[in-house]
């Protein structure tokens, strides 16, 4: 024990004890931030594995919703295209110029009744008009009341073609 008393008093065992203490407190915060920084990598890991499962079933669910979308798309494309063909082949019917030819007619002679006089010019006036405004209905609102309600459009028709005659036979 003497021997240690002894070396507890020289300068250089004490400077060595002091170096050790310090080495040893750096060496345990080194191990200690080493631990931690483990674990950190071990959250970060877990954290970045459940992002890119998250990335990958969110990246699922958008490819699946656009495949259904253009799906759909495909579908009204085609289900467009086949109203077009039909529409076209409806209007091609036979039968659906004769019908127009005698609306035309049918508001020609309703217009003639109401003004006899010089029949054969006022029935060639009263024939172009019915079919301007046949034209006029073919398109918009008019064309969907004729459609529906057949009887409904035509007299308003016979009414202005009857206003129209009576204006240009009065000059």
């Amino acid at each position: 024990m003497e021997l240690f008393y002894a070396a507890l008093q020289e300068r250089f065992v004490w400077g060595l004890l002091l170096g050790i203490l310090i080495a040893g407190f750096i060496w345990k915060s080194g191990f200690s931030a080493r631990r931690h920084l483990a674990r950190e990598i071990k959250r970060l890991e877990g954290e970045l594995k459940d992002l890119q499962r998250h990335l990958n079933t969110q990246l699922k669910v958008n490819a699946s919703g656009n495949e259904a979308l253009q799906s759909e798309l495909d579908l009204l494309r085609m289900q467009n295209e086949n109203l077009r063909v039909n529409n076209a082949a409806l209007s091609q019917k036979p039968g659906r110029a004769e019908m127009r030819l005698l609306q035309v007619h049918e508001i020609a002679i309703r217009a003639m009744h109401e003004q006899a006089p010089g029949f054969a010019p006022a029935w060639e006036k009263a024939m172009r008009q019915g079919e301007a405004e046949l034209e006029a209905a073919d398109s918009g609102l008019k064309k969907l009341l004729r459609m529906v309600i057949p009887g409904l459009a035509a007299p308003q028709a016979v009414a202005k073609s009857a206003i129209n005659i009576d204006s240009e036979s009065a000059r």
